[in-house]
């Protein structure tokens, strides 16, 4: 996972960018997670038997280049305001998870009549505590070994999601997108680590029926952050996962996405 490049690349705001589109019906905008993903993703091949998904790699991650004055997650945001524009895109689901939550939370308080529904899952993005208490788990003061018993409930799922951890085996192409999704999330998310001081007080400008799904034992944020963000948004609902950590979505995929198309449906 997080690794396969993309199959197709598409043109928009002036710049490439790869991405999947799988499935038909309501589009389905899914912003993926700091680590990035691939078109394995098990929450992707559920979600495109209803929905068409497009999910591309954000600018700077995998192989989608950053253009010159993208350095913030608000300049990711309107890159996918155009990208939704440019593709003619209405009626849009709107699912971001973690980082990729932080991006939706950003987009959608932006407004657009061309949103229907927003789906979060796990995201960062929101300090809510006071200065002295971390809301947010310093992933940068952690290795890539680490990676699976932080964002995972179990931690052999989060191995097999990772390849097992060892670069030394994977090819080259593989490895330098791994890297390159890492030092992207850094760019993006190193200061403040992984919030924007000024999105807490903009959720309230979130117009749409939102979801915020939780992992039950995500270890990056906790519950309570997922209750805080769900608090802060109009009218938003929260559900939570059993048996799921920060990367619930690829330990209990089915779970999710059934969670994810009932909320759709209703």
């Amino acid at each position: 996972m997080f690794m396969s490049p993309l199959p197709d690349r598409r043109i928009f705001a002036g710049a490439e960018t790869e991405m999947l589109i799988k499935g038909e019906g309501q589009p389905l905008l899914f912003l993926h997670a700091g680590h990035g993903f691939d078109a394995e993703d098990p929450l992707i091949e559920r979600l495109s038997a209803r929905y068409k998904v497009i999910a591309p790699s954000h600018p700077g991650f995998g192989a989608s280049p950053r253009p010159d004055g993208v350095d913030t997650v608000d300049d990711i945001a309107y890159r996918y305001l155009d990208l939704i524009e440019d593709l003619g895109l209405t009626q849009v689901i709107l699912v971001g998870v973690s980082f990729g939550g932080w991006i939706a939370a950003e987009l959608a308080t932006k407004g657009s009549d061309r949103i229907a529904k927003l789906v979060l899952i796990d995201p960062v993005g929101v300090k809510f505590g006071d200065r002295e208490t971390r809301d947010i788990t310093d992933i940068y003061a952690t290795t890539a070994q680490q990676i699976p018993e932080l964002f995972f409930a179990d931690e052999a799922k989060g191995l097999a999601a990772l390849n097992n951890l060892d670069f030394k085996d994977l090819p080259e192409e593989i490895a330098l997108r791994f890297a390159r999704n890492r030092e992207a999330l850094t760019l993006f998310g190193w200061a403040p680590t992984l919030y924007n001081p000024k999105l807490r007080g903009r959720l309230h400008r979130i117009k749409v029926p939102t979801l915020v799904l939780w992992g039950e034992e995500d270890r990056i944020v906790p519950v309570d952050y997922g209750r805080n963000y769900a608090a802060a948004i109009p009218d938003a609902r929260i559900e939570i996962v059993p048996d799921a950590g920060h990367y619930g979505y690829l330990e209990q995929p089915q779970a999710f996405a059934d969670t994810i198309t009932a909320f759709l449906g209703a």
